[in-house]
């Protein structure tokens, strides 16, 4: 089997756009897709979510133009051969252009095979806990509102991104549980705390029974995360977005800097590396909290690697649901028993509607056997 023709589209389709902090402005969340055709006609498709302020992301799209050359003509299936040609080398590259790469390989070898992703890393269960997981609002009482809706909609769990601001925040906190004794909570806070604010609100958190406290500050503030998780008993874990590195990921982990790992396969450059940093985490007995925000295909992609693995405790369902869903006949969707089920069909096991997809292309280009890039017109 041989690729003989790949296609790129950024795909930018909000009409509303979000924030997760009172200091970041409206968000613009872009989906970069790949698809690669072969010779066998098998088709392989995956995507990489993007955020960015003001216009939508196309560095990831950029990078990929160098890498594509190298797949034209290679067996699809020799992914360990092919990810090592295309590692970074003098300068570094945007974790997601690898990660997409990565993804459609296995794409197209679940096909294949006529699996579905997590039966080839190793199946230990079929199905996971979700919580929802919100934008930022402007009031408390927005945030009852959604709290009641998702409840209502079979969820036991809910994760607050908020506006950042520690007093604003607790707040917040102190109402969720009065309103909503029987539900988990976690907070997200963008790593916008210092030490001395993460461990307030950390040791009120703990008084209010939270799950775990998300993001207090940037990732690789080892030192500060070290002191957090020694005063405080609640499970502490990163961002996941900032460490994209498996050996800064292992030297974390060995210096016990947080309660539980948290990653995302985009940031850790595709499913192959992100298997193994939850391995690695497995052999330090912490939990492995993978992401799962944005667009579907990038969110399935997450998904298969939950269900390789018991220590990750729960599927993170984006908020609202249709902006993630656009351009997709297969969504991924929290059953009123709380709970994300794997996908059936082989592969990533999530199929494009390409008439609706390619109405909000913002870039797109191709590669084909020539080896050269072509510029689509939109």
């Amino acid at each position: 089997m041989k690729i003989e023709k790949i296609e790129i589209y950024v795909i930018g389709p909000e009409d509303l756009h979000y924030t997760w902090s009172h200091d970041i402005p409206p968000i613009f969340q872009s989906n970069t897709i790949i698809k690669v055709y072969t010779d066998e006609e098998i088709i392989g498709e995956a995507g990489v979510w993007n955020a960015a302020y003001f216009d939508y992301d196309r560095y990831t799209a950029e990078s990929l133009k160098h890498l594509l050359p190298i797949l034209i003509g290679r067996d699809p299936l020799d992914r360990e051969k092919l990810l090592y040609e295309l590692r970074p080398r003098v300068f570094p590259q945007p974790p997601g252009a690898l990660a997409v790469i990565d993804n459609v390989l296995w794409d197209i070898e679940g096909k294949i095979k006529k699996k579905p992703i997590y039966k080839l890393l190793g199946e230990k269960r079929n199905k996971i806990q979700s919580y929802a997981s919100t934008v930022m609002y402007e009031s408390i009482d927005e945030y009852m509102k959604v709290i009641d809706e998702k409840k209502n909609d079979g969820f036991s769990a809910v994760k607050f991104h908020t506006w950042c601001i520690p007093s604003k925040d607790i707040e917040l906190a102190k109402e969720a549980r009065k309103n909503f004794p029987g539900l988990s909570f976690m907070l997200d806070v963008e790593n916008n705390y210092d030490l001395e604010s993460s461990i307030k609100v950390a040791k009120e958190l703990e008084k209010l029974n939270f799950t775990w406290f998300e993001a207090p500050m940037a990732d690789y503030e080892f030192d500060k995360y070290k002191e957090l998780t020694n005063k405080v008993k609640i499970k502490i874990i990163p961002s996941g977005n900032w460490l994209v590195d498996l050996k800064l990921f292992d030297q974390a982990i060995k210096n016990n800097i947080w309660s539980a790992t948290r990653t995302d396969m985009a940031m850790m450059g595709g499913i192959s590396f992100t298997k193994k940093a939850i391995t690695l985490s497995e052999e330090a007995n912490l939990d492995c909290e993978i992401m799962s925000w944005g667009y579907t295909l990038p969110s399935v992609a997450n998904l298969h690697l939950m269900l390789s693995t018991n220590r990750c405790t729960y599927y993170e369902q984006p908020l609202p649901y249709k902006t993630f869903e656009f351009g997709m006949n297969d969504v991924l969707r929290t059953k009123k028993d709380g709970f994300m089920y794997a996908p059936t069909k082989p592969g990533l096991g999530m199929e494009i509607d390409w008439e609706q997809m390619k109405t909000k292309v913002i870039y797109s280009f191709s590669c084909d056997n020539n080896k050269k890039i072509k510029i689509n017109s939109i």
